[in-house]
């Protein structure tokens, strides 16, 4: 059974997401379509990368990627179907695939051209179903696009490092549902560089000497809970799951006392550095 995610902007209250799997069952009865997010901020296309990164290696390969961010077709944003690491990824060519395939060459890339065949204002409706399904059914990328070599790419995903090799220059990419900040510094970028050296990670008025495994690792459960000084809302900096260098707060809660994003006051973009000793 062919498996077909969807991540979107298209958020809960509206009509899209519903009417994009309806058009899904109607072509293909015998299909699994798994949401990944509808809730990433409208036309947030690093948002978007950052979800369908961590996400897709989940999946079984041959698996269908549609993501419906920023997807009107213009000329300057074109629509691809990309196969990458035996996954399938259906989306506009805005440089929402950039922090996957800065990471793993994709195997093919064709810009869809079976636009003239549909006439749509909705295009992950009309035109991304059209194609995911066509490689549900088997059929090849080539039948519903031209070849390209090459995707466009976001130049936020790619953090900056000094002629010296003692400094980190990036960015925030992605805050999470719990107001953690997560930055464009890998792991494996921040050892390579390091190699073992102090550090001192700043981001306007914080700073962190200490990268830690886990968010529970910041914590001393050998202290009596009632003795420690720090527990909840201790600001930390963490390699998360996903690889990546997060500024966070333990158990912060953004409802209620506060988190990384709102207290330390970082966005979108804001710059993180990491100096090395």
């Amino acid at each position: 059974m062919a498996i077909i995610t969807l991540t979107t902007d298209f958020g809960e209250k509206d009509y899209f997401a519903g009417a994009v799997k309806g058009a899904i069952y109607s072509e293909l009865s015998d299909v699994r379509i798994v949401d990944i997010s509808h809730s990433v901020s409208p036309f947030h296309i690093s948002e978007a990368a950052y979800i369908i990164k961590n996400a897709y290696k989940s999946f079984p390969k041959g698996s269908i990627h549609i993501i419906g961010i920023d997807s009107e077709l213009t000329p300057e944003n074109k629509h691809l179907a990309v196969k990458l690491d035996e996954h399938y990824f259906i989306c506009a060519n805005n440089g929402i695939l950039s922090l996957l395939a800065s990471e793993i060459r994709p195997e093919k890339i064709v810009e869809i051209n079976i636009h003239d065949k549909i006439q749509t204002n909705f295009p992950v409706l009309d035109v991304f179903v059209k194609v995911a399904c066509h490689i549900a059914r088997g059929g090849t990328l080539e039948v519903i696009g031209k070849s390209v070599r090459e995707i466009k790419y976001l130049k936020q995903f790619e953090p900056i490092i000094n002629s010296e090799k003692n400094q980190i220059l990036g960015h925030v990419i992605y805050v999470d549902n719990y107001g953690n900040v997560i930055t464009n510094i890998s792991r494996k970028l921040f050892e390579n560089v390091g190699k073992g050296r102090d550090f001192k990670i700043s981001a306007r008025t914080v700073n962190f000497s200490t990268i830690y495994e886990t968010y529970s690792h910041a914590i001393n459960f050998d202290v009596e809970k009632d003795k420690r000084k720090e527990e909840d809302g201790k600001k930390l900096a963490v390699f998360n799951s996903a690889g990546y260098v997060e500024l966070a707060m333990y158990k912060s809660n953004p409802n209620t006392v506060g988190s990384a994003a709102s207290l330390f006051g970082l966005e979108y973009l804001d710059t993180v550095t990491v100096n090395f000793e």
